[in-house]
């Protein structure tokens, strides 16, 4: 089964989980308030943003031997920051 990449926005910030449901655990998280990334952008909650951080969290993924995922928008609508995330996730090599 694919692990299930499960995404949080906020006016100010971008967070990922990548869980595994079966196992009932998270294999990792990234945040745009996390330490490994707060500070490389001006400002967290616009599209550019989303792209560098679906580029950082789309390496992490490739690392740990991930390549297929589940997208799960939990409820927000596919635009904005959230389709510039998916694109840039997909361009970057992770398929759903």
């Amino acid at each position: 089964m694919r692990p299930r990449l499960l995404i949080r926005r906020s006016l100010k910030h971008f967070s990922a989980q990548l869980m595994d449901d079966q196992q009932n655990k998270m294999l990792f998280s990234l945040s745009t308030a996390g330490k490994e990334l707060k500070g490389k952008f001006v400002s967290s909650g616009n599209i550019k943003t989303a792209v560098f951080f679906a580029e950082a969290f789309a390496k992490k993924a490739k690392e740990k031997g991930i390549t297929k995922i589940i997208f799960d928008r939990a409820g927000y609508l596919y635009h904005g920051r959230v389709k510039a995330f998916a694109d840039a996730l997909r361009k970057n090599g992770l398929e759903f």
